[in-house]
């Protein structure tokens, strides 16, 4: 399954945060890794399922988990 990045908006509180994951969640993700210095969290979803996320109240951006190297 693809895994996402999701990163909630700069003002959501502990208990939006976890609403956006509550959501993902019955959208059929499974939440991997959640980060501290981001408001945000690691989410795996079945393929085409990550667009009712992307559009949720608190969500920020919703972007591909892919590696990243430094040249």
């Amino acid at each position: 399954m693809p895994s996402y990045i999701v990163t909630c908006k700069d003002d959501a509180t502990p208990e939006q945060i976890a609403a956006a994951k509550q959501h993902a969640k019955d959208q059929g993700g499974t939440i991997g890794h959640e980060y501290d210095l981001i408001k945000g969290f690691q989410v795996t979803f079945p393929e085409g399922s990550v667009q009712a996320l992307a559009s949720h109240e608190h969500v920020k951006d919703v972007e591909a988990d892919q590696e990243v190297r430094i040249q």
